[in-house]
C-alpha cells in the first residue's frame, strides 16, 4: 500500500514536492535524521558550551562511520553493478545523491553552528581558537618555536614527481596539499603533508600567566603557516587542506576460510588501502589540486565536500574536555546498587537471595559487575568463568583478571568477537594475549558475529554446582558503561543459568540446540520468540483482553517484525517503539499504523538499552512480560548474529523497568517525536512544568530518582 505524504527535513521545511510513499522508511536516510538529531545537540542552547562542542565531534565521527561502512557498501554494489531498487523505491544512484543532499545540508547546519553561536560564546568565556593571524607577536614567536621543536620532526613532505610516485594516504588522514614550484625550472609539482593524529591537534598557548585564559592555535594552521620551512628554496604556490575516507565493506568470504583470526587479519590489511569513498576540503579550494587528487584517487565531484570551517571537528574534543565545570554537564558519579550497597557481603550470597537489576550509568558498572567478576577470581569456590567481549577497550579491568583467574587453575573461557567493526584490531591483539596465558579463547563462529553480552560463574556449593550469571545489553567496557545506558541482569535461576550454560557451549563446540528454557537467543529462536508474543498480543486485542507492545532499541528494520508491527496496530493494539536511531517502518499512517507511536531519545548519555514488553492481558501492567538483551530488531540481529536476550521474572526488576519506560514515554525535553515521513519533531517542555521527564528530560529525572533512591552510596 502506499500513502500519500510531504517529504520534509528535521527542521521541519520541505525539501521536495509530495509524493507517492510506501510502507517503509529508507534505513540510510532515516539515519542521517538520527545523527541530525545528535548535529541538534550542538546547536540547542540549552546544552552545555562545552558540551556542544563535543557534539559537534560526535556528529562527525558518527558521518565519519556512515560514509566508511553504508556510502562504501553502496559505490561498492554499484561498482558491482548492482541495479536493484531498495525495498523504499529507491535507485542505488537517486540514493547516493540524496544521501548527498542531506549531508551537504547539515554540514551547512554544523557549520553555522560553530561560526556564529560557539566560537563566539567560547570567546565570551575566554576560551580562543586562534587562526595564525590573530596571535599576538609574542604568540607568534612561541607558536614558531613550538612548531620547530614538536611539530616540524615529526612532518613527512612527500612530493609527486617521475621519482616519487602518488602516496598512501590513510583512512581518515588530515593532510595539507601543496603546489610547489623550483625557481630554476618549468612546471609545477604536488606535495602532500599529513598532519599527524599523535600530535595534539590544537596547541594551548602559554602567553601571559596572569591572564585567566585559554588560547589555542590548530596544529594544521601553524603547519600551513609555516610550510616554507618544509620546502626550502621553492616557491609555495598554494595551500589546501583535504582529509579523505576510505570504504571499510571489505568482502569477506566465510565460507572458504579455515582460521577465523587470518581472515580477518587480512580483511584489515585489504581495508587500509580501499577505495576511497569521500574526500573533504577547505573553503576555495585550489582547482588544479582539486582535479589532480580526484584523479589520483578515482573520484567524481559527487564525491567532494567542501566545508566552511574545520575539517575535522573531533579534534575539537580536547576544547570539549576542559576543566571549566560551568561550562560543562554536571558530573555524575555512578551510585552502589542498593542490593550491593554492603560491600562486605558474598556477592553470590545477595544473587542467589534475588534476582538483581542493573541500569548504567545511574548504578555503578565498578561496583557491580567488575564486583562480580573479581569476586569469581578471588572466590577459591569458583571453578569456571566463562565471558564474552565484543568491544572491550583497551584499559579492560577484565583482561587482567581473566589472565589471573587462569594463572590460579580455574576454567576460563573468553568468547572474542574478531569481527567487531572498528575494534578488531585491539580485539586480536586482546585474543592472542589471553591465550598466552592459558585461557581458552574462541574467537567465535563462521558466518555470525556474537554480539551477546553474557557471562557466567561456576560454583562448588555444600549442595552441589551452583551457576551465577550476569546477562545484559552493553558491552563488558569500563569506559563506555559510564557513557551508555544498559541495562544487566544478575541472577542464579536454574532454567536461565542452564540456558547460559548451554548458550556457551554452543559458542564454542558444535551444538545444534534448536530450544532454550527461557532465553531467546539468535539466531535459534528470538526471531519467532517475538513473532509469538506479537501475534499473542493481537490474539488478546481481538478477544477484548488487555494487550499492549513497548518495545525499546536502537534501530528497527527487520521487515518481518515491522509488518507484524502494522498488523497489531490495524488490530488495534496500541504499539509505543522507543528506538534511539534508524527506524524504517512508518508511524502514525491513516489505515496502516496509526496506532504506532514512534520516539527517539538523543542526550547526555546514548541510548544503547534494550527492553521488550509485552501485556500479555495482564490487569496491571507492571505484570506483563518484560525482556532486556542485546538484540536490536533488524535482521542482522534476529538472524545473524549470536545475540541473548533474558526474561525479568523479578517483580521489583519487572517494576524498575516499566518506570524506565513510562519515565522515556513522558520526556518533554529530549524526545523527538517521528513523523510518517521519516522526520522528526523534538518535544518542548510546558512552560508550568518544572520537574519531572517532562522538564527535565529522561537523563536528567532518572540522576535525580537514583540519588534520591541510592544516596549517599555513590563511589
Amino acid at each position: 500500500m502506499a500513502v500519500e505524504a510531504s517529504v520534509v527535513s528535521g527542521s521541519g521545511e520541505k525539501v521536495g514536492a509530495t509524493k507517492n510513499v510506501d510502507r517503509w522508511l529508507n534505513r540510510e536516510l532515516t539515519w542521517l535524521e538520527f545523527n541530525r538529531r545528535v548535529l541538534h545537540e550542538a546547536i540547542d542552547k540549552r546544552t552545555p558550551l562545552l558540551e556542544r562542542v563535543r557534539f559537534l565531534g560526535i556528529f562527525t565521527s558518527n558521518l565519519d562511520e556512515f560514509f566508511m561502512k553504508r556510502v562504501g557498501g553502496l559505490k561498492r554494489q554499484l561498482a558491482a553493478g548492482v541495479r536493484l531498487r531498495t525495498a523504499d523505491g529507491y535507485t542505488l544512484q537517486n540514493l547516493i545523491a540524496e544521501i548527498r543532499r542531506m549531508v551537504v545540508e547539515m554540514l551547512d547546519q554544523q557549520a553555522k553552528c560553530y561560526v556564529s553561536e560557539v566560537r563566539p560564546l567560547l570567546e565570551q568565556n575566554e576560551i580562543h581558537l586562534l587562526q595564525w593571524d590573530e596571535l599576538r607577536p609574542e604568540e607568534r614567536e612561541e607558536a614558531g618555536a613550538y612548531f620547530r621543536t614538536q611539530v616540524f620532526p615529526v612532518l613527512t613532505p612527500l612530493a609527486v614527481d617521475p621519482g616519487h610516485p602518488f602516496p598512501f594516504m590513510s583512512n581518515l588522514s588530515t593532510s595539507l596539499g601543496v603546489l610547489l614550484r623550483n625557481p630554476e625550472q618549468q612546471g609545477e609539482h604536488f606535495a602532500r603533508v599529513k598532519i599527524p593524529k599523535v600530535l595534539p591537534q590544537w596547541v594551548r598557548l602559554t602567553g601571559n600567566p596572569s591572564e585567566e585564559s585559554f588560547r589555542f592555535v590548530n596544529v594544521l594552521d601553524m603547519t600551513r603557516d609555516n610550510i616554507h620551512d618544509l620546502f626550502p628554496d621553492m616557491t609555495v604556490l598554494d595551500v589546501m587542506p583535504f582529509r579523505l575516507t576510505r570504504n571499510a565493506e571489505v568482502e569477506r568470504d566465510e565460507g572458504d576460510t579455515e582460521d577465523l583470526l587470518e581472515m580477518v587479519e587480512e580483511e584489515l590489511r585489504q581495508r587500509r588501502f580501499a577505495n576511497v569513498v569521500r574526500l573533504e576540503h577547505g573553503p576555495n579550494p585550489n582547482r588544479k589540486m582539486l582535479r589532480f587528487l580526484l584523479q589520483e584517487l578515482e573520484l567524481t565531484e559527487q564525491d567532494v565536500y567542501e566545508l566552511a570551517q574545520e575539517l575535522d571537528y573531533t579534534d575539537l574534543n580536547c576544547i570539549a574536555n576542559l576543566n571549566v565545570p560551568a561550562l560543562r554537564y554536571e558530573p555524575w558519579t555512578p551510585l552502589v546498587p542498593i542490593e550491593l550497597a554492603d560491600t562486605d557481603q558474598d556477592i553470590f550470597g545477595v544473587i542467589r537471595n534475588d534476582d538483581v537489576l542493573l541500569h548504567h550509568p545511574y548504578e555503578s558498572f565498578t561496583a557491580s559487575v567488575e564486583r562480580f567478576v573479581r569476586a569469581a577470581v578471588d572466590d577459591p569456590k569458583v571453578l569456571a568463568i566463562k565471558m564474552t567481549v565484543y568491544r572491550t577497550g583497551d584499559d579492560s579491568p577484565f583482561i587482567p583478571l581473566l589472565i589471573r583467574a587462569a594463572s590460579m587453575g580455574k576454567q576460563v573461557v573468553c568468547m572474542v568477537e574478531l569481527k567487531a567493526r572498528f575494534d578488531e584490531e585491539r580485539n586480536i591483539y586482546w585474543a592472542q594475549v589471553l591465550e598466552k596465558a592459558g585461557v581458552h579463547v574462541v574467537y567465535g563462529i563462521v558466518g555470525l558475529k556474537t554480539h551477546t553480552k553474557t557471562a557466567l560463574v561456576v560454583r562448588q556449593e555444600k549442595d552441589g554446582l551452583r551457576a551465577y550469571a550476569h546477562i545484559g545489553s552493553g558491552n563488558y567496557n569500563a569506559q563506555t558503561a559510564k557513557l551508555y545506558t544498559d541495562l544487566g541482569l544478575f541472577t542464579s535461576d536454574q532454567e536461565l543459568t542452564q540456558d547460559v550454560i548451554e548458550l556457551f557451549n554452543y559458542l564454542t563446540g558444535r551444538s545444534l540446540k534448536r530450544d532454550y528454557r527461557k532465553m531467546l537467543v539468535a539466531p535459534v529462536n528470538l526471531k519467532s520468540g517475538i513473532m509469538n508474543m506479537l501475534d499473542r498480543e493481537i490474539e488478546n486485542q481481538k478477544a477484548g483482553r488487555p494487550a499492549y507492545i513497548l518495545a525499546k532499541m536502537n534501530s528497527l528494520e527487520e521487515h518481518d517484525v515491522c509488518e507484524k508491527l502494522y498488523e497489531a496496530s490495524q488490530a488495534g493494539v496500541k504499539v509505543d517503539l522507543i528506538v534511539r536511531g534508524f527506524c524504517c517502518l512508518r508511524p502514525g499512517v491513516e489505515g496502516l499504523s496509526e496506532n504506532i507511536r514512534v520516539i527517539s531519545v538523543v542526550g547526555r548519555f546514548l541510548e544503547h538499552s534494550r527492553i521488550f514488553y509485552f501485556r500479555n492481558a495482564a490487569e496491571d501492567p507492571v505484570d506483563g512480560d518484560y525482556y532486556i538483551g542485546s538484540a536490536d530488531w533488524m535482521y542482522r540481529n534476529l538472524l545473524a548474529r549470536v545475540e541473548a536476550v533474558t526474561p525479568i521474572e523479578n517483580r521489583a526488576c519487572r517494576e524498575r523497568c516499566w518506570e524506565i519506560l513510562q519515565v522515556m514515554l513522558r520526556d518533554g525535553r529530549q524526545a523527538w517525536d517521528m513523523q510518517s515521513d521519516g522526520s522528526y519533531i523534538q518535544r518542548s517542555p510546558a512552560p508550568d512544568i518544572e520537574s519531572g521527564p517532562e522538564a527535565l528530560g529522561t537523563h536528567r529525572h532518572l540522576m535525580d530518582e537514583t540519588k534520591h533512591r541510592l544516596a549517599p552510596g555513590s563511589i
